[in-house]
């Protein structure tokens, strides 16, 4: 039950904190198209294909769950950033409710997760501009990685989302609606030339082609987070990080954070259409599953081509470089305020929340340049790094109910401009969307993320051992926390069990997901039942305000 306050209890509610330097440039609109620019990026120029190939015409069904889920998620989140506008809201709300080993585990699964985003975007530009500059890449256009030169100019492409980011978040914003416009009018015109040009209602229930479902169930499920589903919304987000440079983060931040995901599912469900409308027949002479196209970098511009609409296909190859490079644009300054609000947090060193005199974070920017630069070693190619990044993000906004039903309780009076419906219900459900994603993205990707998680959990020790000499360092509250290792260590197993992307299938579709439900809804308890004091959630808020 939640907090019933009687007369002898003390005030459970506080002063929001200030994040003091930040420049409120940033109105509706501008918050809702960044949102909407993160979201319309690399992923939807492969998804339509990726997930027509899993699912089929199904796949329609797969946009519509993963918008429902995110959509869950992002009510959420669209509460506690109306309750607390601060810039990395994602690392700092855990902070309030459980302490500094929750917030550290959000944050360094968020970083990890937007600081390869950025360099995910610089790859797949580059690699659909190799279909002119062949130079670019190993192995002609579309090859697996990056050549020398095409190396040297993601270097120098990261240099320059971190220069604009530096002058200043008015700059920002301005260049952003721009390509976000852009962007739109371009989507929209693809799917309604596709549409009228050619479409083939028989490609959606044809027998010959395997029918609506030709590979099942399990794959409308697996097709979320394995056909780029999934990663084309996360960019939601980006309302909630921005929160601190919005002029009216109670209006603007439900606007931005709900409004991108319902306008960007109608999208990508009119896109999702007309390309399963729109494939010749004589493609899915196989089936769904052996779709295939032949000589072009990417599947809807060799889909226009095929279908004999040469200028068409220009300006998607154009719209192919513009849509990641404004994604990345957003990544990299997202990646810098969630460095500052670590150490905010109290969780990384303090010179990462210096600002300049434009109210950026240039040492985050900084450290964000030099780490994404990194991260073109490990992962030369777009293919080799999305999966990693969504599964990370993913499992990183799954702190986010927590924090929302424990606030609930800790700070029932704290003024609610905005009031997500559903209680519990909404948190529950919201938890448990973010671990069955986890979950249907499989064990070769999710083991990979593990291994991180706990390459973290060492940096955050090493870090404590040292800053405890410092009297200003939060405490660990480690109980808090202690139900960490039941939700990572239980989804880690259930995935290796489970039979997406490389797990032993000794689950069966239905009965892994009910198992993911159990646990979610045990952690959902258990976290509740050990979250902070109303006086430490305070104390907690206070510590951070200036």
């Amino acid at each position: 039950m939640e907090h019933q306050k009687t007369s002898s209890s003390p005030p459970t509610k506080v002063k929001v904190p200030n994040d003091i330097g930040f420049k409120r440039h940033i109105g509706k609109n501008g918050l809702l198209f960044t949102s909407v620019g993160t979201i319309i990026g690399s992923g939807w120029l492969f998804a339509a294909f990726n997930a027509a190939r899993l699912a089929g015409p199904a796949a329609i069904i797969s946009w519509v769950l993963a918008a429902i889920m995110i959509l869950v998620i992002a009510i959420v989140y669209s509460e506690l950033s109306v309750i607390f506008p601060v810039s990395g809201g994602v690392i700092r709300f855990p902070q309030y409710s459980f302490g500094s080993t929750v917030s550290f585990t959000g944050g360094w699964l968020t970083y990890i997760s937007a600081v390869t985003a950025a360099p995910t975007e610089v790859l797949a530009t580059l690699q659909y501009s190799s279909n002119y500059l062949p130079w670019l890449v190993k192995g002609g256009p579309g090859g697996s990685s990056l050549s020398s030169i095409g190396l040297i100019i993601a270097i120098g492409l990261m240099a320059l989302f971190s220069l604009v980011n530096v002058l200043g978040v008015k700059l920002f914003a301005r260049i952003n609606n721009v390509l976000v416009w852009w962007k739109l009018c371009a989507l929209v015109m693809l799917v309604v030339i596709l549409i009228l040009s050619s479409f083939n209602l028989q490609n959606f229930y044809s027998p010959r082609f395997g029918g609506f479902a030709p590979s099942g169930f399990s794959s409308v499920l697996e097709a979320l987070p394995a056909g780029g589903i999934v990663f084309s919304f996360l960019g939601f987000r980006q309302g909630i990080e921005f929160a601190a440079e919005t002029n009216n983060p109670r209006r603007n931040v439900p606007f931005a954070v709900i409004g991108s995901v319902v306008l960007c599912l109608i999208l990508y469900i009119g896109l999702q259409v007309a390309f399963i409308g729109a494939t010749p027949s004589h493609f899915l002479s196989s089936g769904w599953p052996k779709l295939s196209f032949e000589g072009s970098v990417g599947p809807l511009a060799s889909l226009v081509t095929i279908l004999g609409i040469g200028w068409l296909a220009i300006i998607v190859y154009i719209d192919a470089i513009i849509s990641p490079a404004d994604t990345g644009l957003i990544y990299a300054s997202v990646t810098a305020r969630l460095s500052y609000s670590q150490a905010r947090a109290g969780n990384a060193p303090q010179i990462l929340s210096k600002l300049n005199k434009k109210g950026v974070p240039w040492i985050s920017v900084l450290l964000m340049f030099i780490i994404g630069c990194i991260a073109f070693l490990p992962f030369p190619s777009w293919k080799e790094i999305i999966g990693f990044t969504t599964s990370a993000m993913i499992l990183a906004f799954g702190i986010g109910p927590l924090v929302f039903a424990a606030l609930r309780r800790q700070l029932p009076d704290q003024p609610r401009k905005f009031r997500a419906p559903g209680s519990d219900v909404l948190g529950y459900a919201a938890f448990l969307s973010s671990n069955l994603i986890v979950y249907w993205t499989g064990w070769h990707t999710n083991s990979r993320l593990f291994i991180s998680i706990l390459i973290g959990f060492i940096l955050f020790g090493i870090y404590n051992f040292i800053a405890r000499k410092n009297p200003s360092t939060p405490p660990l509250h480690l109980k808090a926390a202690s139900w960490i290792p039941i939700w990572l260590g239980g989804l880690a197993i259930i995935s290796f069990f489970g039979p997406y992307d490389g797990g032993l299938d000794l689950f069966k579709t239905g009965v892994g997901e009910l198992i993911v439900a159990v646990l979610s809804g045990f952690v959902y308890w258990m976290s509740l039942a050990l979250r902070l004091s109303t006086a430490e959630t305070i104390r907690n808020v206070e510590r951070t305000r200036e």
